[in-house]
């Protein structure tokens, strides 16, 4: 038996991300926009900063706590909290619990926002089912990256396998290394450039044997792809599935 679909809401709070916020505000911008055709209402928290898996992955937990303590105060409407980037709403759903085991209030706050907690791709396929039939533009061929922490933590790829592949005229190309990490990990590629840039240029090379435009519902990997590609003088460029959709869904891709 299939599980039960999630009631549909009608109101839903965006978390916008840090990367997205200070990088790559059109795909969050494009994340309301999609949100918003299907006659969603859509809360942004403007406090809103960082999900804290920065500070988690580097050890430091109680930096960790003191941030995600901070975005739990801010959604406290029982809305869904929809969040373009699997690797962060990856934290929130699995770790932001586990920082506050000594704090049983706080644990319960945390609990019930990671329960509401939802990856874009995932909420478009299995809460709003959205049917994209009627999208335009151009005859064109993709590939997909999909983040390894995405992919463990939020079954990510299968939502942006459907979602593409839903589209009219999108062909959608699989290269060899779909599977494997982009080499950014937030801070790993920091403290291990070395590793980080060899990792990276396995998956241009990989990306760039099948197509010129990939996408992806993390903009770390697509920042750390792209910026490898252009230094490596390749034509590769990736696009945040929220944009890559709000635009075939308008006509212009």
């Amino acid at each position: 038996m299939h599980a039960a679909r999630p009631p549909r809401p009608d109101q839903v709070y965006l978390f916008g991300t840090c990367l997205i916020d200070l990088f790559v505000p059109e795909a969050g911008l494009d994340a309301v926009r999609l949100l918003e055709r299907e006659g969603l209402t859509v809360h942004y928290p403007q406090a809103q900063s960082c999900c804290g898996q920065p500070a988690w992955t580097s050890g430091n937990p109680d930096e960790a706590r003191r941030v995600a303590a901070a975005q739990i105060a801010l959604f406290d409407q029982p809305w869904p909290i929809v969040v373009p980037s699997g690797s962060c709403a990856g934290m929130m759903r699995h770790h932001w619990p586990a920082l506050f085991d000594d704090e049983p209030a706080l644990q319960a706050r945390a609990r019930d926002v990671a329960g509401r907690v939802h990856e874009l791709a995932g909420f478009l396929v299995e809460v709003l089912a959205v049917d994209y039939s009627g999208a335009g533009g151009e005859p064109v061929t993709v590939g997909l990256h999909t983040s390894c922490s995405a992919r463990r933590e939020m079954g990510t790829r299968v939502h942006g396998v459907q979602l593409l592949s839903a589209l009219p005229g999108v062909t959608l190309d699989t290269h060899a290394s779909e599977s494997e990490c982009c080499g950014f990990g937030g801070v790993f590629s920091l403290k291990h450039a070395d590793i980080s840039g060899a990792i990276v240029r396995d998956k241009v090379a990989s990306l760039s044997a099948v197509c010129e435009r990939f996408v992806t519902a993390d903009c770390g990997c697509m920042l750390n792809i792209t910026h490898a590609a252009e230094h490596q003088g390749r034509p590769l460029r990736g696009e945040h599935i929220a944009t890559f959709l709000r635009r075939r869904l308008e006509g212009e891709a």
